[in-house]
């Protein structure tokens, strides 16, 4: 039996991108409510990194934002002039623009009788499928930083304000959210490819959390014996990451100059969370990845251990960083009981005995679901889809056309 056709957009994924348009409004909002708590407690400088890991992020992302809009083919762009949506973009409201944009063309597919149903359809998961990665990059550039100082500034104070226990819950919740709308984007990208359950995307979601968790409390730890010792840490495993995405060779951007913010963004996500940038065998270089970053964390937490010997100050920590480790041991099982029993290609090997193999380099038994449609091919996507999904070796024998493939 072939595999599923991708999901049609429909009521409930509208549902779900407004929902999403919603939260990156009261994220930002939420930022302005701490910036301005800091700078009316006294406290002008995290006031600034508040604002200043805000800006940062949201240039690098409206900076790609804006790439992508230039490189799209012309049938993708908004009906607007091009003089007014580079002018939303300076302003810093062409993510919101986006959003707004592909709501717009989510309200049609779903309520109007459009001519072109399938064009529609290829559009729409473009659109959302660009949405989805830079909400990735807005969030690890963002929340994960902001959730570090954060922890850092409790644990300093040893008190916790209500806005600083919204900013944790709500920038936990963009994270680990972000990664798993990004995961089933790619899925739906691949027009054979079985969907995520609510059990597999429960367990995805928990075993991204169970490893984000331990990394950002040993770098807050750290934060906390020597605040200035992260500026240092930082940049040392960014470079590192970055030269290590570059080996690997990446090409999705259109140009060199962009290749190289694209690649400095995923070196910040690879300092917080694993991600696969490349073709071929995923698991040595996952491996290799969580291997460093196991050494990395143990070492900060080693580091402050060693300077909290004898000082009863901040004893209470030490159970709470006991629990790091299983917690990350704990996320890694998480991990390989999805793949071993609750992965969607499992389903695919049930219902039609495919053979299913790592990534192997090979691209021409992918079949993406705006094939329909030359014209709305999302290449971006398609190459981290590629990258991202593995090749079955029977359904590649079966159609030697690619015409279906896993």
């Amino acid at each position: 039996l072939p595999p599923p056709m991708a999901p049609r957009f429909g009521p409930l994924q509208l549902g779900l991108a407004a929902a999403g348009t919603a939260a990156a409004v009261l994220d930002v909002c939420v930022d302005g409510w701490m910036a301005a708590e800091y700078a009316w407690g006294g406290q002008p400088g995290l006031a600034a990194l508040v604002l200043g890991l805000l800006a940062i992020a949201s240039v690098a992302t409206q900076a790609c934002s804006w790439l992508w809009l230039r490189s799209d083919p012309p049938a993708l762009r908004p009906d607007v002039p091009q003089w007014l949506v580079a002018v939303l973009h300076l302003l810093q409201l062409g993510f919101l623009f986006r959003c707004l944009h592909a709501l717009r063309v989510g309200w049609k597919v779903c309520w109007e009788k459009a001519e072109e149903e399938e064009q529609e359809q290829s559009r729409m998961a473009f659109l959302s499928h660009d949405i989805s990665m830079l909400r990735l990059f807005e969030t690890f550039l963002e929340n994960t930083p902001q959730l570090t100082l954060l922890l850092y500034v409790i644990l300093q104070t040893d008190k916790a304000e209500p806005f600083q226990g919204l900013g944790i819950c709500t920038a936990f919740l963009c994270v680990t959210w972000s990664l798993l709308d990004y995961h089933k984007s790619l899925r739906s990208f691949l027009q054979d490819k079985y969907e995520l359950s609510w059990c597999s995307s429960i367990v995805y979601f928990l075993w991204n959390l169970f490893l984000i968790c331990p990394r950002i409390l040993v770098v807050a730890l750290f934060a906390l014996l020597w605040p200035y010792s992260v500026a240092v840490h930082f940049p040392l495993v960014w470079l590192a990451m970055f030269l290590w995405v570059s080996l690997q060779g990446t090409d999705f951007m259109e140009s060199p100059g962009p290749e190289q913010l694209y690649r400095a963004m995923v070196a910040v996500i690879l300092y917080f969370s694993w991600f696969n940038v490349a073709q071929g065998r995923t698991l040595y270089r996952s491996i290799i990845y969580h291997g460093f970053i196991l050494v990395d964390s143990t070492l900060l937490a080693l580091s402050w251990l060693w300077c909290q010997s004898g000082s009863e100050e901040h004893s209470y920590l030490i159970p709470l960083l006991s629990a790091a480790l299983p917690c990350y041991l704990l996320g890694l099982a998480l991990r390989v009981a999805y793949y071993r029993w609750l992965h969607p290609n499992l389903q695919a090997q049930r219902e039609g005995g495919y053979d299913v193999v790592d990534a192997n380099g090979r691209t021409d038994g992918l079949e993406f679901r705006s094939l329909s449609v030359p014209d709305l091919v999302n290449r971006r996507m398609q190459w981290l889809a590629q990258a991202q999904f593995p090749v079955s070796r029977t359904v590649g024998q079966r159609f030697p056309n690619g015409a279906a493939a896993l």
